[in-house]
């Protein structure tokens, strides 16, 4: 676009350029599958003919779900880009009452505010692109950009300084949380979680050596030994969220849904987290038992022949006891991972950066 608010032109077609902010982490390699899309794919849209480039930037913006849309252009100054468009892709969620707010869209501006867990935890990037089409379509004023298909499936309304595109309807609450933890990168947990991995396969191996554990597994019943892997996997997150303070305070009546949100997205992350890592305890130490603990040695002790559930039952057990050693027993040294799967925490430390930012300048 050029001074005169006119779109520039050559003889290939009209061209626009887009900047796509994004916040660090899963909102930056989502701009950067679209950075690649969008020449390729919107470039006859609409029925024109456009020439797009599109490049990316990671940022991190000082936002909470509440701030105004007003408050974010402010923030992000999309009119000191020397662009055509700015797209900013955050990791926060955002919502008007209870209902999931996907993006924002300031056309005076050339301004559109994407929030990615609004869209859900499934066929995310796809819903992004869906819902990129659409602010870019409100953008250019171009109606045909976008099937009315997309515009039925993500509603929108004015307001005060634009355009809000919500959430599709129904289960509108449990997309946003699935999104939030699709956000949060569950798998991420488990890199943080290697120290205790040691620490844990370290009692696990222990218990092992001791042939009271291979008579506990043998009596022990289906329904006792999972409750004792519920016990044990609950006490996990519980260390966790208390050693790292992940868990969300609210401050007011007001904070309180919004918090609610947060520490659910928090334990179902951990959850997911601590899952896998409890599954990788059960592998290794099975292939351990059935490394070191041989049949002939086993069978005396239990009384009968021994069978390939003899082995699955013993590791079952050694799992729930090694998963209670690392939680009470063990440290992270580098508890980054751990703490991002908190939006509480991110937004503290959001907040931390913002301040010795501050008192460095």
């Amino acid at each position: 676009m050029d001074a005169n608010g006119s779109w520039r032109a050559d003889g290939d077609g009209e061209r626009v350029s887009v900047l796509l902010i994004a916040d660090p982490g899963k909102p930056a390699a989502i701009a950067e599958r679209l950075a690649e899309w969008m020449p390729g794919r919107l470039r006859a849209r609409g029925g024109i003919e456009r020439r797009w480039s599109a490049h990316v930037r990671r940022d991190s913006y000082l936002l909470a779900e509440g701030t105004d849309f007003a408050e974010v252009i402010d923030l992000v100054d999309p009119s000191a880009e020397a662009v055509d468009l700015v797209v900013y892709l955050t990791d926060l969620p955002r919502r008007e009452g209870t209902l999931p707010v996907v993006a924002d869209v300031s056309v005076d501006h050339r301004f559109a505010l994407l929030s990615v867990p609004g869209v859900g935890g499934i066929q995310v990037e796809r819903r992004i692109r869906t819902v990129t089409e659409l602010v870019i379509s409100s953008l250019l004023g171009d109606l045909e950009f976008t099937s009315s298909r997309a515009a039925r499936r993500f509603p929108s309304v004015q307001s005060t300084s634009g355009i809000r595109y919500f959430a599709p309807p129904g289960l509108r609450r449990l997309r946003l949380l699935s999104g939030m933890v699709r956000a949060n990168r569950p798998w991420r947990l488990v890199t943080g979680l290697s120290k205790v991995l040691v620490g844990a396969f370290a009692t696990g191996a222990i218990a092992l050596s001791t042939d009271t554990i291979w008579m506990f597994a043998d009596t022990m019943s289906p329904w006792r030994m999972s409750a004792a892997t519920v016990l044990s996997v609950a006490a996990m997150i519980l260390w966790l969220i208390l050693d790292h303070e992940l868990w969300e305070r609210p401050r007011s009546r007001a904070e309180r849904d919004r918090s609610v949100l947060y520490n659910m997205s928090t334990v179902i992350t951990l959850v997911v987290g601590v899952g896998v890592l409890y599954v990788a305890l059960f592998c290794l130490l099975l292939f351990t038992a059935w490394l070191t603990v041989s049949p002939e040695l086993l069978s005396p002790v239990l009384g009968h022949g021994v069978t390939s559930s003899d082995y699955l039952t013993l590791a079952w057990l050694l799992a729930s006891i090694a998963t209670i050693g690392g939680a009470l027993g063990s440290g992270l040294e580098d508890d980054t991972a751990v703490k991002e799967a908190a939006y509480g925490v991110r937004q503290r430390q959001r907040i931390d950066r913002h301040r010795s930012g501050s008192n460095e300048a």
